[in-house]
C-alpha cells in the first residue's frame, strides 16, 4: 500500500466534497468513509496517517479481521454492506454505525443483541429510492411505518437513511435517487419524532459529488483512494 499515494488521493477526494458543499451552499459537514474491503489492513493505517477517521467494511468477517489487526480504537468503523440476522452478535462490538439496517426483522435481531448486552444500536435505516429489484431496504412507501416501529424496539438508535443510487452514467437518475431519499428523511423525520439523527448515506466513488450536493453527510468511497482490487 503506497501511502503517499493515498493521502495524496484523500487530500484530493476532500476537496471535491468541500467543492460539491459550497455548490450546494451547505454549511453542515460530510464524512468521508473509507471504503477499504478487499484490500489489506494497511489501507486502515494508511487513510488513518491521511486524517481520515471512518472505516467501512461489507462483510463482517472482513471487519473482524481487520479491527483484529489494527485496534477497535483506531477508527470508526462502519459496517455498510447487507448483514445477516445470524452475525448480528459478532457486528455489534466491532462497529460504531451499521448503514444497512434493511428490514425489520434485522432490526429485531439487533435489538435483541442489544439487550442481551446491555448496548445500543447506531444504526441507518436502508431505503431502496430508485425502486430497483437488485436493490435491498425498504420501498419509500413503506419507510415511515417501517421507522417507527423500530425507532420502538429496545436498544435501537436509528440516525438517518442510506441508500445507493443506479450504476448509470446518467446524472439525472442518480440525482433523483438522491434527492428523492432527502425528501423521505425528511418525511420520516416529520412523523417518527424519536428519530435520533439526520444523516443520510449516499455516494461512492463514481457519484459522491452529486450525493453531497443532495444532501449527503457520509460519502463511502473507496476505488477512488485504493484503486481497484484485482
Amino acid at each position: 500500500m503506497d501511502s503517499a499515494q493515498v493521502a495524496a488521493r484523500v487530500a484530493e477526494v476532500k476537496e471535491r466534497i468541500e467543492r460539491a458543499r459550497e455548490r450546494a451552499g451547505r454549511s453542515d459537514s460530510v464524512t468521508l468513509v473509507a471504503v477499504t474491503k478487499t484490500h489489506p489492513a494497511d489501507a486502515v493505517r494508511a487513510v488513518k496517517a491521511a486524517g481520515v477517521e471512518d472505516v467501512g467494511e461489507n462483510r463482517v468477517q472482513e471487519l473482524e479481521e481487520k479491527v483484529a489487526e489494527v485496534g477497535r480504537e483506531t477508527v470508526g468503523w462502519h459496517l455498510i454492506g447487507h448483514l445477516q440476522r445470524n452475525k448480528t452478535g459478532k457486528a455489534l462490538p466491532l462497529c460504531d454505525l451499521i448503514h444497512s439496517l434493511d428490514s425489520l426483522r434485522l432490526a429485531e435481531a439487533l435489538s435483541s443483541e442489544a439487550v442481551k448486552r446491555g448496548v445500543q444500536v447506531r444504526a441507518l435505516v436502508q431505503v431502496n429510492a430508485s425502486g430497483e429489484g437488485t436493490k435491498g431496504g425498504f420501498e419509500p412507501d413503506a419507510l415511515v411505518d417501517g421507522v417507527g416501529r423500530i425507532v420502538e424496539l429496545p436498544g435501537m438508535r436509528v440516525e438517518g437513511l442510506m441508500t445507493m443510487a443506479p450504476f448509470t452514467g446518467d446524472e439525472r437518475v442518480v440525482r433523483a435517487a438522491f434527492r428523492r431519499t432527502r425528501e423521505l428523511l425528511d418525511e420520516v423525520a416529520r412523523q417518527v419524532p424519536p428519530l435520533a439523527g439526520r444523516h443520510l448515506s449516499m455516494g461512492m466513488s463514481n457519484d459522491f459529488e452529486i450525493a453531497v450536493e443532495e444532501g449527503s453527510t457520509l460519502v463511502r468511497v473507496g476505488s477512488v483512494l485504493f484503486g481497484e482490487r484485482g
